[in-house]
């Protein structure tokens, strides 16, 4: 026998042999008793097991031990671990630890005791063989990532069963009749589940919501916001609260503040908008500078710290923002009437005010509460009109913002900022939220003027908290970090960016910043544009909320925070309450929680972005469902072992190529250089390429488009 066929066999009964130690609960075994659990009988195999522990519990790397003369066991390197599971398509799963340098996992489906995708587990780890991936099994199931769940109800004469929406949730949920809270068969429901008894394969639940019939476009909506963990409606108590609140400004409270009525205030957002968040009052100093105050509304005067309000804001973190509709982290009594800065009414705002010379230097700088009544609701478009005519209402005023703007946006860039201009898809609804057209959002000089001065005001507060006290004696505050990008993600971005013509450098932050706005800046209208700019922004790190002082790199700020936005994140309801506190002379904060609080907030952020995604790829597949058999141009937007993603030029909806369909040859992944390649013609498909493709089939429920290549 050649010694490359032994050692498979050796491998293959080393597997076996873990095995038997590991359905054994890793106990102490000779080699007889193996031999025994394996069925094996004849001398020279079981003297091939003995010669296997002995070897294995000789070397420092075996996958065995010899624990007492003659018994063995599985050598124990962690012997456990806790971590997420992240759940595949075949029922197996990876188990994620938060140590980035800690290998995933290996649960194999028998072996994962009823845990779920997300849930917190505990796992005991052991090793198959060398060489091979780390392996384990479910212990523990330490916390749920989540217990309520959409899809279509399936009912019977005496049970019903959810199928669930969510590809990683591989069990139907069992639901006793009694429990369907008035729901028919086919609905589209939310189900929580109540139990799951041992042995059982299926996990008990209830009906908890009916949302309606599947394919409605109000059922869809909502079974986003359930999937996703968003309550579809506030809880009584938290309406009840809202509606108690007093809506006229005392007096008292008027005496407390600043006044800025008498002083021109406006505010400009789209022209859809309910809630008005920030406003901008501008006046000419007798020195030839400028006052210029950025108003927000004053959420913490109404919101008071452990009420109902608060806690039902900080749970969802934020308001999130689907194709047709916004639901608000705030009840609308305080989004849309107590806190939106309306025109020509008195409201309560917390304001950063600068005077600010003619080339945007802050000279001086106040913070506090104020009073503000806005002189005029523009829409973007009206603010455009006039900074393009220059004519108009407050049109000087308008003009000398925009020209402060242009200065603060300018020096920005040449600090290191970097300027992503990625393409924002919108639809055109009727009135049941049918999609009947799909265009793309232009940022103009009235956007630009906004978010130039909230930049402004964000930076300011970061920077007067961040800079008062070092080491023992810092005042923790909550800011919004975001990390240089990984050197390897970069480097692998720049060599794609190579193949089109543009050069990154990665010589140093400051080197990438500026080839980055080079990049950002020749690939405008381009149609590698979308392509580029999303890789670009993967390459970069995800930006977080934490206590610890950090500095923006996409913005090359060295302080940063949330301040401009309470009625819709919780971290500026914080920045502000910890403000308010600080210029109060209180003293330094529990850190620890607000690190807390932190997390929970960058969690629910990346949530909504997830949920807005997911409305918008279910939009996309609703437009394009009548439009099965059509031909378009598209570029090639991602690739994978299955298919790649190929986004329409015309109307930017995402949908997928399957690999199977593609029949001139066989094709495989080339992952390094982003490619398709053709394993006899070498035809190679590489993202960023134009290709022809057809509308082949469009899945709603899963929100899937399949596409055809055109030869």
């Amino acid at each position: 026998m050649s010694t490359k066929k032994a050692n498979a066999i050796k491998q293959v009964l080393s597997q076996l042999i873990a095995d038997v130690f590991e359905k054994s609960g890793n106990k102490a075994l000779n080699y007889k008793q193996v031999s025994a659990k394996l069925n094996i009988a004849d001398p020279t195999s079981k003297n091939t097991i003995l010669s296997i522990l002995q070897e294995e519990s000789k070397s420092k790397s075996g996958l065995f031990k010899e624990v007492e003369t003659g018994k063995f066991t599985l050598r124990e390197l962690h012997t456990f671990i806790v971590g997420k599971v992240d759940m595949t398509a075949d029922g197996s799963a990876y188990i994620v630890t938060e140590d980035e340098f800690e290998e995933d996992i290996f649960v194999a489906p028998r072996k994962l005791r009823n845990a779920l995708h997300g849930d917190t587990v505990k796992v005991y780890v052991y090793e198959k063989s060398r060489g091979r991936k780390k392996e384990g099994e479910v212990v523990e199931i330490i916390e749920r990532f989540r217990s309520d769940f959409t899809g279509i109800l399936s009912i019977s004469k005496r049970f019903a069963f959810l199928i669930a929406d969510d590809r990683k949730m591989l069990h139907d949920i069992y639901i006793p009749i009694e429990d369907l809270n008035g729901a028919k068969d086919q609905d589209k429901v939310v189900v929580t589940i109540t139990d799951w008894p041992q042995g059982s394969k299926n996990p008990v639940g209830r009906v908890k919501h009916v949302l309606g019939k599947q394919g409605e476009n109000n059922t869809e909506m909502n079974a986003i916001l359930a999937d996703f963990g968003f309550p579809l409606a506030f809880p009584t108590a938290v309406e009840q609260e809202a509606d108690k609140i007093e809506e006229v400004i005392s007096p008292i409270e008027i005496s407390r503040r600043k006044d800025f009525r008498s002083v021109l205030t406006f505010t400009i957002d789209p022209a859809d908008a309910k809630d008005f968040d920030d406003a901008i009052s501008f006046r000419k100093m007798p020195d030839g500078n400028y006052e210029v105050g950025v108003h927000i509304a004053d959420v913490t005067h109404y919101v008071q710290p452990d009420s109902a309000l608060d806690k039902e804001a900080y749970e969802r973190g934020t308001s999130v923002y689907l194709v047709d509709r916004v639901i608000p982290m705030l009840p609308e009594r305080l989004s849309n009437n107590l806190c939106s800065l309306r025109p020509n009414e008195d409201k309560l705002c917390f304001s950063a005010v600068f005077i600010i010379d003619d080339q945007a230097h802050v000279k001086e700088q106040w913070f506090g509460r104020t009073i503000i009544h806005s002189d005029r609701r523009f829409t973007y478009e009206e603010a455009q009109e006039i900074i393009e005519n220059k004519e108009g209402q407050f049109s000087e005023e308008l003009l000398i913002l925009n020209k402060l703007a242009y200065i603060l946006r300018d020096r920005k860039f040449k600090q290191g900022a970097i300027n992503f201009e990625s393409t924002e898809v919108k639809f055109k609804l009727d009135e049941n939220g049918k999609p009947l057209g799909v265009y793309t959002k232009e940022r103009k000089d009235a956007h630009k003027l906004i978010e130039d001065f909230m930049l402004l005001a964000n930076r300011k507060v970061a920077e007067f908290i961040g800079k008062q006290g070092k080491g023992k004696n810092k005042l923790p505050f909550v800011y919004r970090s975001h990390d240089a990008p990984n050197e390897e993600s970069l480097a692998s971005f720049a060599q794609f960016a190579a193949r089109f013509g543009y050069k990154v450098s990665t010589k140093s932050e400051k080197e990438i910043a500026k080839s980055l706005n080079a990049l950002m800046h020749d690939v405008e209208g381009t149609k590698e544009q979308n392509v580029l700019t999303t890789l670009a922004i993967r390459s970069m790190a995800k930006a977080i909320y934490t206590t610890k002082k950090h500095s923006h790199y996409g913005l090359a700020f060295d302080y940063y925070t949330h301040f401009t936005s309470p009625i819709r994140r919780y971290p500026d309801v914080m920045v502000h309450r910890l403000l308010a506190h600080y210029l109060a002379d209180g003293k330094a904060v529990n850190e620890e929680m607000y690190e807390k609080m932190c997390t929970h907030a960058s969690q629910m952020e990346k949530k909504a972005a997830d949920a807005e995604r997911t409305s918008v790829k279910y939009k996309q597949a609703e437009f394009l469902q009548d439009q099965i058999g059509s031909v378009y141009s598209g570029i090639i937007s991602g690739v994978t072992e299955w298919g790649m993603y190929v986004e329409i030029e015309e109307n930017k909806c995402e949908g997928m190529v399957r690999l199977r369909d593609i029949t001139d040859d066989f094709y495989s992944l080339d992952e390094k250089n982003y490619a398709i390649i053709g394993q006899r013609k070498k035809k190679r498909y590489q993202l960023g390429d134009e290709v022809q493709i057809k509308v082949k089939t469009v899945n709603l429920a899963k929100r899937q488009i399949d596409f055809t290549l055109m030869s």
